[in-house]
């Protein structure tokens, strides 16, 4: 248990807490949104310092990154919580555990083990990830700075819904981020608890401030499989920046969506067909292995300048950032 930042305190013992974008209000002994900051006596703390309910090394395609260190290992952590409440989330397990149980469940962990963890499991970087690392940022931000030290690079792996500014303390330790762009504000509303507008916010202060951003939308068939929104969406990321990579990824009936079908693969199929059609230069589908939107293309000559199977690097033809066909710049970064 640590002492929370970013909450302010109120009258009659109760905290506001200002971490994420809810903004929970917390009364003596409660807990906010996420289940894991806890008034007590007039003090928000942290719940899940040091507390890791998860730990693997995984492909830094898995996050999905597709532009970050292709090839690479990250050593990925996380705790129970969520300020999240999807009724899709293939982790419930572990994001809602606290709202379930009331308890804490994880191992303890320091900063140091995180990193000599990465190390020994020849990973290029830390991924915060499973669940919303927002929750566990007082965590996350001091194994980000001992990782920084010793040359390891910080992945967020978020919903985006950290608060203004939660995100401008932790960009300078972050190098890399995918950020869920779920649907509309009605499919927030309903699905997810919370507002899409903090999310389409973020994702243009995190690229203004330096972090290299991948988008991801989970598609679920009739809440967000439209062509008018998966158009809006393109748009929008195309507004910010033609080259973040966007991700339209296979949905899966999982948790309180049992009753909802798999996303067919030609719905994804026209996704991708709308972010190219927007002008976006790199549109991938997920989940699907063996398609062949899980490469990547050169925007200019079409050629394959990294062939991917599921989350396997086959080959790279790219040299100093660039297409070894056409000498095209590909974005991103850790690039051969």
């Amino acid at each position: 248990m640590k002492e929370a930042l970013f909450y302010e305190k109120l009258p009659d013992q109760k905290v506001k807490c200002l971490l994420c974008n809810h903004y929970c209000i917390i009364s003596l002994h409660g807990r906010g949104i996420c289940g894991v900051r806890e008034n007590r006596n007039g003090t928000l703390y942290s719940l899940v310092y040091g507390r890791i309910i998860a730990n693997h090394i995984d492909p830094i395609e898995k996050k999905p990154l597709f532009h970050f260190y292709p090839g690479s290992l990250s050593y990925s952590i996380a705790t129970v919580g969520c300020n999240f409440r999807c009724l899709h989330c293939q982790n419930f397990t572990i994001s809602q555990h606290p709202k379930l149980y009331k308890d804490i469940s994880g191992e303890d962990f320091t900063p140091e083990d995180v990193v000599k963890e990465a190390i020994t499991g020849g990973c290029k970087s830390i991924s915060y990830t499973y669940t919303e690392p927002t929750i566990f940022l007082e965590f996350a931000h001091d194994c980000m700075v001992l990782a920084q030290r010793k040359g390891i690079k910080n992945v967020f792996v978020s919903n985006g819904y950290i608060s203004e500014e939660a995100l401008r303390f932790i960009a300078p330790y972050i190098d890399a981020i995918n950020i869920d762009l779920k649907g509309n504000d009605d499919f927030y509303k309903k699905i997810c608890g919370a507002r899409v507008e903090p999310v389409l916010q973020n994702i243009n202060l995190f690229k203004e401030l330096g972090v290299w951003v991948e988008i991801t939308t989970l598609i679920i068939p009739d809440l967000n499989d439209s062509d008018e929104f998966l158009r809006q969406t393109a748009k929008f990321i195309k507004s910010i920046d033609p080259s973040i990579p966007w991700h339209v990824t296979q949905f899966y009936p999982t948790y309180k969506l049992l009753n909802k079908p798999g996303t067919p693969v030609s719905t994804l199929k026209q996704a991708r067909k709308i972010g190219f059609e927007e002008g976006l230069k790199f549109v991938y589908t997920g989940n699907i292995p063996g398609e062949a939107g899980e490469n990547t293309y050169c925007p200019a000559c079409k050629n394959v300048v990294i062939e991917r199977f599921g989350f396997s690097v086959n080959k790279i033809n790219i040299k100093k950032s660039r297409c070894t066909g056409c000498g095209t710049i590909i974005e991103g970064v850790g690039l051969p």
